[in-house]
Formats: structure tokens, C-alpha cells, sequence
């Protein structure tokens, strides 16, 4: 069963981040597609076109007189004076019908400079204004990410049998996160989502996680030598919080300003919540080897809260579990507590 929500999670994860790059296509378009407004290559076509046109022309008048001045026999330096005088002329008179055309450099510019903003031609400033407010719309979109931390169990109570033999725990999660900017030039959002966690925990001094007839859980003695042991449970993971930005307002132009909302410095407050998907026991060692997907009183129910400090795609997180980590009186009161590094968060 377990393998079914990976790979579903897995599908999930790879459908979001094809539908971003999609959605950033339709803003970006490839190099090929943006590098030269449709109109600015039409003007300049045009404009080039006429200058070869006109280049042709006064080469064929040049190119004439040049065989008139060869028919007179002169001396190759009387030759060449006059031949470097009649290429003068023709020069600055082909300039002079250049400038003549009054190709307005400027506005070719301003209409390229606009196309590069927005991947298409606009005629008013309406329609400009239009186009800007569309790109820099608040954020509303999923992204991927992807997260580990160490984890450890807290309690206020005396050491039990596991806290005395826990060995290495870990917490890895991924999921799609759902990003809600408030507006446009908001610092605060609000985030959730989904997400797949595995908890592991990982005894130490060659114990094993074992239990009774009753399904009663307990730390055991492996005989033999153990090379693995672990204890992993699965949790379908919804968080719901806030974001802070702390990037500075940016200005697009026709007095619009935005603030990005995934980039730069941010803060991020979130309760979460969990449902168990399944519990595995994995032991191996020169003794009995198993695998037990049984029940082994892990709480089906999480919840916690968690404090996250981003900078663009990086971010660092503390999550404490306010749920116990076991159900019941098993290991009383020891509640998960991570310290983790993550992607896309």
C-alpha cells in the first residue's frame, strides 16, 4: 500500500513541476520565440530592405561613372584620386537618403523593450498597463518540494526503555506546497498543501522494536548481532499557515508595483496535521531476519506546528510534534521533534 502513495506522490510531484514550467512558458517564452518583436523585425526588414534598395541604385550610377573615368587613360594616381573622390561622393549621398528615410530608432526600441516585458506587441498604453497587471499578478500556484531532518523524541517524563536505546531517527517528506499571496504587493500569504512523510526510528545497543500476543510494544533484546533495525511509519501530511516576505516592492512600470513572493528572505509559521498510511518494522542481522507491516501502537494521528526561514529555494525548519509519538501508555509522552534542511518550501 505504501508503494502506491510514493509512487502517486512521486506522480504528483512531477505533474506540478511540468505545470509550472507550463505556466512559466506562457510568460517566458523560449529564446527563439521572444528574441525580436514580430513589428520591430517587420520595421527593420522594411527599413533594411529600402537601404539595400537604395545602396543598388547609387552603386549602379558609381559603378558607371567609374567606366567613364577608366576610359579616359589617365595616370594610376590621377586615376585613383578621382576614383577615391567618386566613392566619397557616392557615400555621402547614400547617407543622405538614409537619414532621408526617417527611421525612428527610438520608437523601434520602446515597442522591442515592451515586447521583451510582456512576449507580445501592444498599441496603447492601456492595453500595456493590462498586460503588466496580468504578469505581476499576485502569486496563486503549487510547487514542488522536498525536505530531511534529524529527529528526535522529547518528553517531561523519566527515561523509558526508548529513550535509553534510541539510535539515529530521521524525518524525509515531499509533497506539493500551495503558495496564496494575499495581493500584489503583500508580504504575508498563506501556505498549505500536501505532503508524504516517513518517520524512522532507529534503536540503538542492538534492541529491536518487538511485541506480544496482546500487540504490545516493547524493546527487545536481538539475539544475535543486528545490522539494521528500524521502525518506519508513513504519514499523508496537510499543513496550513503563514509566510512573510521581506523583499522590497518592485516597480513593472505604468506605476504597478509587486512584491515576489518566492524569492528572496522569508519566514514561515504552519500547523500540521497527519494521518498514518502504514507501520514497518525492518530488522536484519546474523540472527532472524523480518519485515512486519503489523500494528505497533504508532499514534494514526499527528499534529505539531512548524517555524521555517527560507532564502529562495533553501530553506531551514524546526517541526515539534504535539501528538505522542506512540498511542496510549507505549513510551509514554515522547513527541517527535525535527531539525531539517528542505527544497522548495
Amino acid at each position: 500500500m505504501i508503494k502506491k502513495f510514493i509512487i502517486a506522490g512521486m506522480l504528483c510531484l512531477v505533474a506540478a513541476t511540468v505545470n509550472a514550467q507550463k505556466g512559466l512558458k506562457l510568460n517566458l517564452q523560449s529564446k527563439e520565440n521572444t528574441e525580436v518583436s514580430p513589428i520591430v523585425k517587420e520595421k527593420v526588414d522594411e527599413y533594411a530592405k529600402k537601404i539595400d534598395a537604395i545602396i543598388q541604385e547609387e552603386k549602379k550610377l558609381m559603378e558607371a561613372e567609374l567606366l567613364i573615368l577608366q576610359s579616359k587613360n589617365l595616370e594610376k594616381t590621377e586615376f585613383d584620386k578621382q576614383k577615391a573622390e567618386v566613392a566619397n561622393r557616392y557615400s555621402e549621398k547614400i547617407d543622405d537618403r538614409i537619414e532621408a528615410l526617417g527611421f525612428d530608432l527610438d520608437t523601434v526600441i520602446q515597442k522591442q523593450v515592451k515586447y521583451s516585458l510582456l512576449n507580445s506587441d501592444v498599441t496603447s498604453n492601456e492595453e500595456l498597463k493590462a498586460k503588466l497587471l496580468k504578469k505581476f499578478r499576485a502569486t496563486k500556484d503549487f510547487s514542488g518540494y522536498f525536505t530531511y531532518g534529524i529527529m528526535t523524541l522529547t518528553n517531561n517524563l523519566p527515561d523509558n526503555d526508548l529513550d535509553k536505546n534510541i539510535g539515529y531517527a530521521n524525518n524525509l517528506e515531499f509533497g506539493l506546497k500551495f503558495n496564496y499571496q494575499f495581493n500584489r504587493t503583500s508580504p504575508w500569504g498563506l501556505i498549505s498543501g500536501i505532503g508524504f512523510s516517513w518517520r524512522t526510528l532507529r534503536p540503538d545497543n542492538n534492541m529491536i522494536f518487538a511485541k506480544d500476543a496482546n500487540a504490545d510494544v516493547f524493546l527487545a533484546n536481538y539475539q544475535g548481532s543486528v545490522d539494521k533495525a528500524k521502525l518506519r511509519t508513513g504519514y499523508i501530511m496537510v499543513p496550513l499557515g503563514l509566510q512573510y516576505n521581506f523583499s522590497k516592492l518592485k516597480n513593472a512600470g505604468m506605476d504597478i508595483q509587486y512584491r515576489p513572493y518566492s524569492d528572496g528572505f522569508r519566514i514561515a509559521a504552519n500547523m500540521y496535521g497527519g494521518v498514518k498510511m502504514s507501520t514497518n518494522n525492518i530488522v536484519r542481522g546474523d540472527g532472524q531476519d523480518f519485515r512486519d507491516r503489523g500494528n505497533y501502537q504508532v499514534n494514526p494521528f499527528v499534529y505539531g506546528a512548524q517555524f521555517t526561514i527560507s532564502y529562495d529555494n533553501i530553506s531551514l525548519f524546526v517541526k515539534k510534534d504535539f501528538s505522542n509519538f506512540f498511542k496510549d501508555s507505549y513510551f509514554q509522552n515522547d513527541k517527535a521533534l525535527v531539525f531539517g534542511i528542505g527544497i522548495g518550501l
